[in-house]
Order: C-alpha cells, then sequence, then structure tokens
C-alpha cells in the first residue's frame, strides 16, 4: 500500500522543524546533520511547489513564525510569490544580529543583483517590449 500523501500543513511543518533543527545543528559545528535537515526542507517545499498557488500560500504562514530562521528562510523562498511581504521580513531581520540577520542580509543582496536562486514558483513568463 503506497502512503498516502502531507498535507500542506504537515509540509510546512516539516519545512519548519528541519529550518530548526539545521540552525541548531549549525549552532553545534555539525554540519552534516545540518545538511541533512537542509535536504529534507528543501524536499517539502518543493512539494509544496508542486501544488502550485495554494502550497506557496500555506508557506506564507511561516512569514509570522516566532522563530527567526524560519521566518528568513521561509521569506526567502517566497520572494517570488509575494514579493512584498517577504521583503519585510527579510528586511527586518537583517537589521538584527545572528545567523538570521545574516541570512537575510545575503538573501536581499542576491534579490536586489538578479541572481537570488531560490523559488517555489514556475519562473515568470519574461516581458517583452511591444513591437514598434
Amino acid at each position: 500500500m503506497i502512503p498516502s500523501a502531507k498535507s500542506d500543513r504537515e509540509l510546512v511543518e516539516e519545512f519548519a522543524s528541519c529550518v530548526a533543527a539545521q540552525s541548531e545543528a549549525i549552532a553545534r559545528g555539525d554540519a552534516a546533520t545540518g545538511n541533512r535537515f537542509a535536504a529534507r526542507y528543501t524536499a517539502a517545499c518543493a512539494q509544496l511547489r508542486g501544488r502550485g498557488a495554494a502550497g506557496r500560500d500555506a508557506l506564507m504562514a511561516l512569514l509570522d513564525d516566532p522563530r527567526d530562521r524560519v521566518r528568513v528562510m521561509a521569506a526567502s523562498y517566497l520572494l517570488r510569490h509575494c514579493e512584498a511581504a517577504a521583503l519585510a521580513v527579510l528586511e527586518k531581520e537583517a537589521g538584527s544580529r545572528g545567523l538570521a540577520a545574516l541570512g537575510a542580509r545575503q538573501t536581499l543582496e542576491r534579490w536586489r543583483e538578479g541572481t537570488w536562486t531560490l523559488d517555489v514558483g514556475p519562473a515568470p513568463v519574461p516581458k517583452r517590449d511591444p513591437p514598434p
């Protein structure tokens, strides 16, 4: 029997718990464990992405999470889906100290220079200039 798929809520909870666990592993100096948790939250995010706007909307709940790393990571993945809300989280956190602040600053820098590569949605259709 094939196990049932996780709900949006379960995937969002997995994303949040794995981001938090990765942060704890990094604080202990355990990069290997941190990388395993990163792979898990990346997979949860990919599953949410596969569910379209509803999956991305579910992830937006984490923009208000009490854990700074969770807020920053969710905002980083949601920039293309809800730019204003994600930027507000990143800009606020960028002014603080710690790993979350560093992550927020780096994400903002990549976004502004056009090299940001995280995405939980399809790439937007490029806008073309109207014919002359």
